[in-house]
């Protein structure tokens, strides 16, 4: 009996557990055929879920293998990092502005805090000083005119 809590890793017709990553074929609900699911190690939810082949009988899946793992954990971990990016970006905005002839960038990064979400709005030089910060709402749209009223009230508190 393998044991499938360990680290060591696994190399099942159904269950493929190798670099951090599970791959588990599992019936699919929808139809009559199979799926793969991809798990990032600590993980409880699928990176990523898709359809998985018949074997050459029709009944049962094709064996996981190496090089299928292999696709599958560079599928998934693309579909992560594509999730992290916009996660990124939905949380971190910046808009240059000219202000008195010179380039100023005001930047917006949204803190998630789930007792105390809120937005950081910063202005800083063009040497990377910072001119002002202050405080903002969660959902405060970052916007070149935003910014500009910004500056145009003196970077207001």
């Amino acid at each position: 009996m393998t044991d499938h809590d360990s680290d060591q890793p696994i190399h099942e017709d159904r269950l493929w557990k190798d670099d951090g990553w599970t791959a588990r074929v599992i019936k699919n609900e929808d139809d009559e055929g199979w799926a793969v699911a991809m798990f990032k190690d600590g993980q409880s939810e699928p990176a990523l879920v898709g359809p998985w082949t018949m074997g050459r009988d029709k009944k049962n899946p094709k064996p996981l293998d190496t090089n299928a793992f292999s696709t599958l954990v560079k599928t998934a971990s693309e579909v992560l990092r594509r999730h992290e990016q916009q996660l990124h970006a939905t949380l971190n905005k910046s808009v240059t502005i000219t202000l008195d002839g010179a380039t100023v960038t005001v930047t917006l990064n949204i803190v998630p805090d789930d007792d105390d979400p809120h937005g950081v709005l910063r202005a800083v030089d063009e040497l990377g000083n910072e001119i002002a910060s202050k405080r903002v709402e969660p959902n405060f749209n970052l916007t070149r005119a935003s910014a500009t009223a910004w500056a145009d009230k003196d970077f207001s508190r």
